[in-house]
């Protein structure tokens, strides 16, 4: 019996290999009946596909719609004969996106429940990588559908390891990576560079590109404040005033955030949709050589000394692997964090969940 045929049994399900193989697509990003994989596809950067439209979300399809379009392409291309899937909630996420709640059946039986997002104008869905509705999916003959876009790769030693994290402000899976990162910036402080950086696109409105840049520039004013002012946006998501509750100076953020705009003319090019990624998502350029530095194709990307590496969203699991890059590493290393893997999207530090844990926005 295969490794995979294993999981499926403890998970009180028996499959064929065929049933096991439709089911993994699903499984990459949404955990739908066994979690197979940890992986996920490779993800799909605005620009390298053909755009259905310059405005995702502008036109509002009716719930009714979007729920048939999302139940179709699931049942059609993802799940293996025997399973659907049925939407039972829709509720708005942000101006572009909808979250799905559905159910996985097996007949008439409820396997599991699990989340989906689907653009307001039913073009797109997002499992893990963007997955435009129209079309089918044929992977090649062969083909592992358990691996994963980003790069691992063996971690260099260093004296004092540098941990970058690329994230989208209101991308519920950064969010979900954030969480698990501030834990261990407030326990290793300076013993190693921890930081945030940002995709150099935006996938969910202008609320997106302005989150960017407060973190941004409370990292860069007064980066000491910088895991309270995370704790309190990764909850409320509330970006400004977020600046008063971590103290940090509102005089410098407003300054930074002024000159980023103008330096990089983020608020012009999102009103000028010709400058889109693709004509479909805003730009933000403003770190957009760090981003063709370490191949960053979504959030999270997460590099750490120089190398792009997958780990598990729990603040456990990054601090050994920050800690692991230590040549020496220091004590706090022998602190435990938690385990559990956090919840995607806003919520609380600490607000563990089992959803979303190699799903990317990209």
């Amino acid at each position: 019996m295969t490794d995979k045929e294993n999981a499926a049994k403890k998970n009180g399900v028996t499959m064929s290999k065929d049933m096991i193989y439709g089911l993994a697509i699903a499984v990459l990003a949404i955990f739908l009946v066994v979690s197979v994989f940890t992986g996920g596809f490779g993800i799909i950067k605005p620009g390298t596909e053909t755009s259905q439209g310059n405005d995702p979300g502008t036109q509002k399809l009716s719930d009714a719609v979007l729920k048939s379009k999302l139940e179709a392409y699931i049942n059609e291309n993802l799940l293996a004969e025997g399973y659907t899937a049925e939407v039972t909630k829709l509720e708005n996420y942000d101006d572009y996106i909808q979250l799905a709640t559905l159910n996985i059946k097996q007949g008439s039986s409820i396997l599991q429940s699990a989340q989906a997002y689907i653009t307001n104008d039913g073009t797109s869905m997002f499992l893990g990588e963007a997955i435009r509705l129209n079309e089918s999916i044929t992977p090649p003959a062969g083909q592992d559908t358990g691996s994963t876009d980003q790069t691992q790769t063996a971690v260099e030693k260093v004296e004092k390891p540098k941990a970058q994290a690329f994230v989208m402000a209101f991308c519920p899976y950064g969010l979900q990576f954030l969480k698990a990162y501030v834990p261990v910036m407030e326990l290793l402080g300076d013993k190693a560079d921890l930081e945030i950086h940002f995709v150099d696109y935006a996938m969910h409105g202008k609320k997106e590109i302005d989150g960017n840049s407060y973190i941004y520039c409370v990292q860069k004013e007064e980066k000491a404040k910088l895991p309270a002012y995370l704790r309190c946006f990764l909850e409320s998501g509330n970006y400004t005033t977020c600046v008063a509750t971590a103290g940090v100076d509102s005089a410098k953020i407003d300054t930074c955030v002024g000159q980023l705009d103008t330096q990089y003319n983020l608020t012009g090019m999102f009103n000028d949709k010709n400058t889109w990624s693709g004509g479909y998502y805003p730009q933000y350029p403003v770190e957009a050589d760090l981003n063709s530095q370490y191949g960053v194709r979504g959030s999270p990307t997460f590099v750490l000394n120089g190398g792009k590496l997958d780990v598990s969203r729990s603040a456990e699991a990054v601090k050994a692997a920050i800690c692991a890059s230590f040549i020496t590493p220091p004590a706090e290393c022998n602190t435990s964090l938690r385990t559990d893997a956090e919840s995607p999207g806003l919520g609380p530090v600490g607000s563990g969940s089992t959803s979303g844990a190699s799903a990317s926005c990209g």
